[in-house]
C-alpha cells in the first residue's frame, strides 16, 4: 500500500506526520491523565470536570476556525495551535492545583478521548481536502485516520513509564508523570517544526473560502447528528475508561496502557478496510453498517463482571467503531462545494466537541456513585440511534465520485481532478430537490 494516494501532494505528508507525532502524545496523556490526577488527590468526580473543559475549551476555539483559516490560511493557526500545545504540556507539568489545571485544560490541546477533537481539527481538515483528488480524497482521510490510531497506539504503551521508573529507578511516579507532560511539550515543539513546511498560495491566490450559503442545510443537519454521537463518545472518552477500569477492576497503569495500545492497533487495522468497503457500499452505508455492532459491544459491557470478557468486547468494539473517522470526514469535504469546506469543518466539529465535552461531566458524576458502567450503556444506546438516524436522513446524498460511478457503466470514473472540482458546484446546486 502506497504511503499517500497517486495525487496527494507534499502538504498531505506533513499533515499525516503531524497528526501522527499528536496522536502519540494524546495516546499517552489519556492514559495517565486520571492517574495523574488521582495521585494530586482529585476524586472521580473533579477528573470528569477537567476532561468537560478540556473539551469545551477545543470546542471554543474550533467555533472561530473558519474565519482564522480564511484570514490567516493554514499554515498560521497550525503553528499557534502547536504552540498551545506546548503551554498545555507545561502548565500540567508544573501545576498541581484544581482551579489552575482547569484553566489550562479549558485554554490548551489536551485531548481525554484518545482521538483528535482538537482545533488542529478542522483545519487540517480543510487543507486534507484540498491536498488531493476527489477519487483519493476517502483514501487520504484513512490513511490520516490510520496515522493517528496506530500512533496513538504506540503513545499509550509510554503511559507504562511512570510504573517501569519507580520499579527500576525508584522514581515517585508523580515525577514521572510530570515527565511525560514534558514530553507533550517536547512533541508540541516537533509539530510546529513540521508544519513549518506546509506551503500555501499568497494571500491573493488562495482558494476563496465563504460562510456556509448553499449546503448550509445539509451541514447543520449533520451537525446536529454529530452531536448526538459526540456525546455519547463524551460519555466514554478514554480516560475516563481507563478510571471505570481503575475502580471496577482495579486494573494497574501498565495494564490499561497495554488494553489501549491493542484497541488502538485493532482500529488502524479497521481503517484500512474502510476505504473498498465505502467503494463498494458508499460512505453512509460504510459509517452505518459498522458502527452498529460495536454500539452492542458497549451496550452488554456493563452487564460483565469478567475482566477478560470486558476487554474482549473493547477489542471488538476497537476493530469495528472506527471506520466511521475517515468515512465521516471525507463525506462533509465532499458534499459541500470547496469554498465551503472551512466553514463546513468548522461547523460540524464546533457541535461535536461541545457535546462531547458535556459527557465527562455526567460520566464522571456517576462513576462517583456507582461502578456498574452507566455511562457506557447510555452511550451504546445513543450512538444506536445516531446510526439509523444517519441512515435514513443521507442514505440519498452522494458524494461526487459515487454518483459518477453509477453513472459509469464499468463501475470507474475517468474524471480528472480538474474536471472533478469543476463540477462540484453544479452538483450541489441547493434549486435542486435533492439537497432541500
Amino acid at each position: 500500500m502506497r504511503l499517500l494516494p497517486p495525487t496527494a501532494d507534499a502538504n498531505a505528508r506533513r499533515l499525516l506526520i503531524g497528526r501522527s507525532l499528536r496522536a502519540a502524545a494524546d495516546g499517552f496523556v489519556s492514559v495517565i491523565l486520571p492517574a495523574y490526577l488521582l495521585a494530586l488527590g482529585l476524586d472521580a468526580f473533579e477528573v470528569g470536570v477537567l476532561s468537560s473543559a478540556t473539551l469545551l475549551g477545543s470546542a471554543v476555539l474550533t467555533l472561530v476556525t473558519g474565519f482564522i483559516i480564511g484570514r490567516f490560511g493554514h499554515r498560521g493557526p497550525l503553528l499557534a495551535a502547536a504552540g498551545l500545545m506546548v503551554f498545555t504540556g507545561l502548565g500540567f507539568a508544573g501545576q498541581q492545583s484544581f482551579w489552575p489545571l482547569l484553566l489550562v485544560g479549558f485554554v490548551g490541546t489536551l485531548n481525554p478521548s484518545g482521538g483528535d477533537v482538537s482545533v488542529f481539527l478542522p483545519i487540517e481538515q480543510s487543507l486534507l481536502a484540498q491536498s488531493v483528488a476527489d477519487q483519493d480524497r476517502t483514501a487520504l482521510f484513512a490513511r490520516y485516520s490510520l496515522a493517528g490510531s496506530l500512533l496513538g497506539a504506540l503513545g499509550t504503551l509510554v503511559a507504562a513509564v511512570p510504573d517501569l521508573a519507580a520499579a527500576w529507578l525508584g522514581l515517585a511516579p508523580l515525577v514521572a508523570m510530570q515527565g511525560l507532560f514534558v514530553l507533550y511539550a517536547a512533541i508540541g515543539l516537533l509539530s510546529a517544526w513540521v508544519y513549518r513546511g506546509i506551503s500555501e498560495p499568497a494571500h491573493h491566490e488562495r482558494p476563496k473560502v465563504q460562510p456556509l450559503g448553499p449546503s448550509r442545510g445539509i451541514v447543520y443537519r449533520m451537525a446536529a447528528l454529530f452531536s448526538i454521537d459526540a456525546f455519547s463518545g463524551g460519555l466514554l472518552v478514554q480516560s475516563l475508561l481507563v478510571l471505570w477500569l481503575f475502580q471496577r477492576f482495579g486494573v494497574s497503569v501498565t495494564l490499561a496502557a497495554s488494553v489501549f495500545f491493542w484497541t488502538g492497533i485493532l482500529s488502524a487495522l479497521s481503517m484500512l478496510a474502510a476505504v473498498p468497503i465505502a467503494r463498494r457500499i458508499g460512505l453512509v452505508r460504510t459509517m452505518v453498517f459498522t458502527h452498529l455492532p460495536s454500539n452492542f459491544c458497549l451496550v452488554a459491557i456493563p452487564f460483565v463482571s469478567d475482566l477478560g470478557v470486558v476487554i474482549a468486547l473493547l477489542l471488538l468494539r476497537s476493530l469495528l467503531s472506527q471506520m466511521d473517522v475517515p468515512t465521516r470526514n471525507s463525506y462533509v469535504m465532499a458534499v459541500v462545494t470547496p469554498p465551503e469546506r472551512p466553514a463546513a469543518a468548522s461547523v460540524t466539529s464546533v457541535p461535536r466537541s461541545l457535546a462531547s465535552a458535556i459527557g465527562p461531566l455526567i460520566a464522571g458524576s456517576l462513576f462517583t456513585v456507582s461502578t456498574f458502567g452507566w455511562p457506557l450503556l447510555l452511550g451504546g444506546l445513543l450512538k444506536s440511534g445516531y446510526d439509523v438516524a444517519l441512515l435514513l436522513m443521507f442514505r440519498h446524498i452522494r458524494p461526487p465520485e459515487e454518483q459518477a460511478h453509477a453513472r459509469t457503466p464499468s463501475g470507474t470514473t475517468s474524471a480528472s481532478p480538474e474536471s472533478s472540482s469543476s463540477t462540484r458546484t453544479t452538483r450541489r446546486n441547493p434549486a435542486s430537490s435533492r439537497w432541500s
